[in-house]
């Protein structure tokens, strides 16, 4: 009697577990984004489940190709492996589509690690078709924090999970002494990055 007691205790211990990994085995793959550029390939995750809203929007600029022929335009650099890389439609008319809602880290539980892929934007709720990847941990972009450089924070929605070399190699790429307004001053690379093509990696058949 006890040592069915026993074992039906250690099944219901083991049962969250075992339906995580059930979950897990089911759950279709996260999307993924080859993107060719002129300094070499970066295979980024979209993680349309934590950011439907944020992922759906930059796959729609996927498979509408509308970056490609686009470039990565702007380097911030706050330490020798730490900083940011952006990219994307620069604000180009013919190419963004309309704003989307923002989606802060507190609500996705997303956070600005190395490798993160995260909007670039104006005010909360005017991001399109421009983004950035994080070289080094940059939790001062996440929403909610003490430090935080903006209350709302900034909206991760993927991660680089192949070519951080190439990113790295960006950061530290050659920029202009006088481009950019402000802040952005010094930042601008010279010259820019190509993202040649951007595609959904196809999903291997099972």
């Amino acid at each position: 009697m006890i040592r069915r007691t026993l074992a039906a205790l250690a099944l219901l211990l083991l049962w969250p577990t075992l339906a995580l990994a059930q979950d897990a085995a089911t759950s279709p793959p996260l999307p993924r984004v080859v993107m060719e550029t002129s300094a070499g390939t970066i295979v980024i995750e979209v993680n349309d489940r934590q950011a439907p809203i944020t992922g759906a929007n930059f796959l729609k600029y996927v498979d509408e190709h509308r970056f490609d022929g686009t470039n990565f335009y702007r380097a911030v650099r706050a330490a020798p492996d730490l900083g940011l890389v952006q990219g994307g439609t620069n604000n180009d008319p013919a190419r963004v589509l309309p704003p989307i809602a923002h989606e802060p880290t507190t609500v996705t539980g997303l956070s600005h690690v190395d490798g993160a892929v995260s909007m670039a934007r104006y005010d909360a709720g005017t991001a399109t078709g421009d983004f950035f990847v994080s070289v080094g941990p940059s939790p001062s972009y996440d929403a909610g924090r003490p430090f935080s450089i903006d209350a709302h924070g900034f909206a991760v929605f993927g991660m680089v999970v192949e070519g951080m070399d190439v990113v790295r190699g960006m950061l530290v790429a050659p920029t202009s002494p006088t481009e950019g307004e402000g802040f952005m001053r010094g930042q601008m690379l010279e010259p820019r990055i190509d993202i040649i093509s951007a595609r959904r990696e196809a999903v291997p058949a099972t």
